[in-house]
């Protein structure tokens, strides 16, 4: 498969992205640091929110075969200025996330990334599945053993261990941990 480098604001879901295209379980991790993944190259949201950062995303593009700009459908605003192709050496798409959530604008979050240059464009939802074939199928070159057998697989519910948004009581042996 293409290698991959997710660039997008905080919390957009590039790291929810990564776990579903492995077949892995959704389970909330904050990114820290880039994580160079086999295939996917997932950075934090904070490296394309700031500027003396943004040189790093730049740098780690050049270890990737697409650069794909991650919009969630619920944002009020997107980061990727327009023209955003004459300074990225790779190919560059677009994938909007979060497209089954409440409020989603799937159109706004789209036309953003086509003025960004972004093309082609994938709608996808982690926890649904649905858009991921798509995606993987524009990634996988021939001979890739995939992670799912076909779109039917692909694209079905995940196991969702926890989000960000969920609390949760911590107790082990007679110890409770607020």
């Amino acid at each position: 498969m293409k290698k991959m480098i997710l660039s997008g604001r905080s919390e957009c879901g590039k790291t929810t992205l990564r776990q579903a295209l492995k077949g892995h379980k959704i389970q909330y991790e904050k990114t820290q640091y880039i994580n160079h993944y086999d295939l996917v190259i997932d950075t934090p949201g904070e490296y394309a929110e700031s500027k003396s950062l943004a040189h790093a995303l730049a740098l780690y593009s050049y270890e990737a075969d697409v650069v794909a700009l991650v919009c969630n459908a619920t944002e009020p605003y997107t980061l990727f200025p327009p023209g955003l192709t004459c300074t990225v050496c790779r190919p560059l798409i677009g994938i909007v996330t979060a497209i089954d959530a409440e409020g989603a604008n799937v159109e706004l979050a789209k036309h953003w990334l086509e003025l960004s240059g972004a093309n082609p464009i994938f709608a996808v939802s982690s926890f649904t599945g649905e858009g991921l074939w798509d995606l993987i199928q524009y990634l996988s070159e021939p001979g890739d053993d995939l992670v799912f057998a076909d779109k039917e697989d692909a694209e079905k519910q995940r196991h969702i261990a926890s989000t960000k948004y969920e609390t949760q009581d911590i107790v082990q042996e007679g110890y409770n941990f607020i």
